[in-house]
């Protein structure tokens, strides 16, 4: 690689630290979390992380949303399927192959295909592109006629054993599946083979009036499951719907220092401010240990590559060598889907999908780019931004990271991001409650969604729906949906100017 793109990432992020002044003093957590970073570049970073406080004009660097990883993208519907802007060339091959992989379409078995089949028996999507189009946002269906393809059931019930108790205490296992249908409803089954049952939402009215005279109809599901193929299911089962989420920029999630991310867990509020986020703590699948959970709407998933078999098991039915049952989310009480033939070929090893396979995805997976801001300068987007601030928004969707100096890929090290996110768990209240409990999380907490890329949703996706299960039609219904912690910062919108609450939308509409 050209010694110039070797270091292009930590020269930008260098000048970035030291064209910045000091905005006040320096966290003492900050100067002492950080054990990539020696001390002077402890306070630099500090420096460079603080809130700002000055909305007159841009940040430096904030419209490199990514750094020098920021993606060479233009804002239409490929905006979020580049990859990160620093990749090296061979990063690109393997990026373009796990690209190819990731839109792979999956057969059932037996097929004259090999190299293709394995499909479910039971599944919600065929190819990982058919879940994140685009590499974008998922949505609900938009009638009663549609399937749901982005969109899933999560299922559960509550420990009733000795066993299960002590599964959940040590973190065996962060929920109890229902014991028919799994921790997952499949809505597609291959040939011969019953699907699990139809997720069903009806949607109540819930009228919101804002200052100005203006009032906004939320709607309010409700979920059930229609047309069940293995019986009844547990009474006690929790329901926990989850629509696709963006791609981009997840590696450098995933380079972000555990010490920045902790060093925001307030799980008690010994600060007095109402915001208590607190750190998913889960396993490793590879290693057993207890690590930072930061992916998933729950931040149930510590690793890309725990997420991606995840979803190659519980979305299409695909074993991989982290996850190896072939039968896929198939329970010992669907005897009929576990009988049926699987895609394992004894000459490329025990699992349908081999390496490389895996590290191709999840390598792909991690360099999708962030594009950039737009409209950085716009009077209207600055006004925004400082009621982002003003309204303690950025109290939760902590706005910018300098990752990690050790991250294991040299292209996501030491550059200022800008995601807009803690990865921590907040209480959002009962309003968007699942009531189903995932590790750490309540049920009614939710890891703090990244917004960078946000505004590009309808452009990339072709819909404005938001939040885990879409229920927001368009960014200001969001926000109204925010409770719990969030009620503060809510109250703050519903009760602000008609002007003023198109400037903060402006202002997101330009993530």
């Amino acid at each position: 690689m050209p010694a110039c793109k070797r270091y292009r990432g930590e020269l930008i992020g260098l000048v970035a630290l030291a064209v910045v002044t000091a905005t006040g003093a320096v966290s003492a957590a900050y100067l002492t979390h950080r054990d990539d970073l020696d001390d002077k570049d402890r306070a630099r970073v500090a420096t460079i992380v603080a809130p700002a406080t000055s909305f007159g004009a841009a940040e430096p660097f904030e419209r490199m949303s990514a750094g020098a990883a920021t993606a060479n993208a233009r804002p239409n519907n490929n905006a979020f399927s580049f990859p990160l802007g620093n990749l090296s060339f061979g990063g690109e091959t393997d990026f373009k192959l796990g690209n190819g992989l990731f839109k792979k379409v999956w057969v059932s078995s037996p097929s004259s295909t090999q190299a293709s089949d394995g499909l479910g028996p039971l599944f919600n999507a065929r190819a990982c592109q058919r879940c994140h189009l685009k590499d974008g946002r998922g949505r609900p269906p938009l009638d009663t006629n549609e399937a749901a393809v982005s969109m899933f059931l999560r299922l559960s019930v509550p420990p009733r054993t000795d066993a299960e108790r002590e599964a959940l205490a040590s973190k065996a296992t962060l929920r109890i599946p229902e014991p028919t249908y799994g921790g997952q409803l499949q809505n597609f089954a291959v040939q011969g083979i019953p699907a699990e049952g139809t997720m069903t939402i009806d949607y109540e009215d819930v009228p919101v009036t804002l200052n100005g005279g203006e009032t906004v109809v939320l709607r309010k599901p409700t979920y059930d499951i229609a047309d069940l193929g293995y019986g009844p299911i547990d009474p006690d089962v929790m329901l926990s719907p989850r629509v696709a989420s963006p791609m981009i920029g997840v590696g450098l999630l995933e380079a972000i220092h555990p010490g920045d991310i902790l060093a925001r867990a307030d799980p008690d509020d010994v600060d007095g401010d109402g915001i208590s986020g607190k750190a998913s703590m889960v396993r490793d699948p590879e290693t057993g240990e207890l690590t930072l959970g930061r992916f998933g709407w729950k931040a149930s998933t510590p690793t890309i590559k725990a997420q991606t078999a995840d979803a190659f098991s519980g979305d299409i039915g695909i074993s991989t060598p982290l996850v190896t049952p072939a039968f896929g989310e198939c329970t010992t009480a669907q005897a009929i889907c576990r009988d049926a033939p699987s895609g394992v070929q004894d000459r490329l090893g025990p699992v349908e999908a081999p390496d490389p396979i895996l590290d191709l995805v999840t390598f792909y997976s991690r360099n999708v780019g962030v594009p950039p801001r737009r409209d950085i300068d716009d009077p209207q987007v600055l006004e925004g931004k400082a009621l982002f601030y003003d309204f303690g928004c950025a109290s939760c969707h902590a706005p910018k990271y300098v990752t990690s100096r050790d991250a294991p890929q040299p292209e996501h090290r030491f550059h200022l991001i800008w995601p807009y996110t803690d990865l921590l768990l907040h209480d959002m209240g009962e309003g968007l409650a699942d009531g189903r409990p995932v590790g750490d999380a309540s049920g009614s907490e939710w890891r703090t969604a990244p917004l960078w890329g946000i505004g590009l949703t309808e452009t990339v996706s072709g819909h404005t729906f938001l939040l885990h299960d879409g229920r927001a039609r368009n960014l200001l219904e969001a926000v109204l949906w925010h409770g719990g912690e969030a009620q503060a910062a809510r109250d703050a919108v519903v009760a602000a100017t008609p002007d003023e609450r198109a400037a903060l939308i402006r202002f997101l509409e330009s993530l």
